[in-house]
């Protein structure tokens, strides 16, 4: 915050009287693109396989527990070993299979944020020359401001037309 403040101190000794301002919220304008809409399909679809698994697992050791409490007293101390060790064998691996598929949701998802952030910055540098603006600040590091100067629908709308979904 100290920093904000220091940052538009400096800006208003260095700016004109007249400066140019707009205020831009980038994750909702990178949010909102098309681009990242389709990829989230994507994804979901990529990944359904994996998650579907994951939570055939989950029931299957709901299952070995529901067994483990019904039976106590009336199956045997081997029976008992058996579905505990074959328990302890799915909780691993649904482990495995959880943090593998969400290491891999996290690269891809912040393959397509890193690509779609990149593009958005250059199209709201190119707006920010189109109207002349000497400074285009995020909306989180605002405290306040005039919902006129606020351009994120605008810089959504000229991503997508640069860059259209396929």
């Amino acid at each position: 915050m100290i920093r904000l403040a220091f940052a538009l101190l400096a800006a208003s000794v260095l700016l004109p009287a007249q400066a140019k301002i707009a205020v831009i919220n980038s994750q909702q304008a990178v949010l909102e693109t098309a681009e990242i809409k389709k990829a989230q399909a994507q994804l979901e679809a990529t990944f359904k396989p994996r998650q579907t698994e994951i939570e055939r697992i989950q029931n299957e050791i709901a299952g070995l527990q529901s067994k483990l409490q019904s039976g106590q007293g009336r199956i045997t101390a081997q029976e008992e070993q058996n579905l505990t060790a074959q328990g302890q064998r799915r909780q691993r691996e649904l482990t495995r299979l959880t943090e593998d598929l969400q290491a891999d949701v996290d690269r891809s998802r912040n393959e397509i944020l890193e690509r779609v952030g990149k593009r958005m910055q250059e199209i709201v540098k190119k707006m920010a020359d189109e109207r002349t603006l000497d400074l285009v600040i995020d909306i989180s590091n605002t405290v306040h401001f005039k919902p006129a100067l606020e351009f994120t629908k605008e810089a959504t709308a000229a991503y997508d037309k640069a860059y259209p979904v396929k």
